[in-house]
């Protein structure tokens, strides 16, 4: 198999496929607005909500988690495609998820955010 850019090995991946550096296809289907996760790189863990999904498929995909860590709010933006993603854990994903970026979030606090999109935030 010739692959001359990232593009032709995102179409030519499929399930089953083992490459130690990308996220399996059925974990990437699960990855959407409002489903909470917890990714391990090579730095630790980080447990959040996924605020957006930009990119869709390409090269270049990436995902936003929100955390509140000590007090603080704090975004994490992580590649598809990035080496340093070891494992990533679907913790709890919605049913229903009204709206594709969900930015109203930050102004929230944790019970707000429950009763938004249910499940455990």
């Amino acid at each position: 198999m010739i692959l001359r850019n990232s593009r032709d090995l995102i179409d030519k991946f499929r399930f089953g496929f083992i490459i130690r550096d990308m996220i399996s296809e059925e974990i990437l289907k699960q990855i959407k607005s409002g489903a909470t996760i917890s990714v391990q790189d090579k730095f630790g863990t980080f447990k959040g909500i996924v605020i957006s999904r930009k990119h869709g498929r390409e090269a270049g995909a990436t995902f936003t988690v929100r955390a509140t860590v000590g007090g603080v709010g704090v975004e994490k933006v992580y590649p598809f495609n990035s080496p340093n993603i070891v494992k990533v854990n679907i913790l709890n994903s919605p049913k229903k998820v009204h709206r594709s970026k969900m930015y109203f979030l930050r102004n929230l606090s944790k019970k707000k955010i429950r009763q938004k999109i249910g499940g455990a935030a």
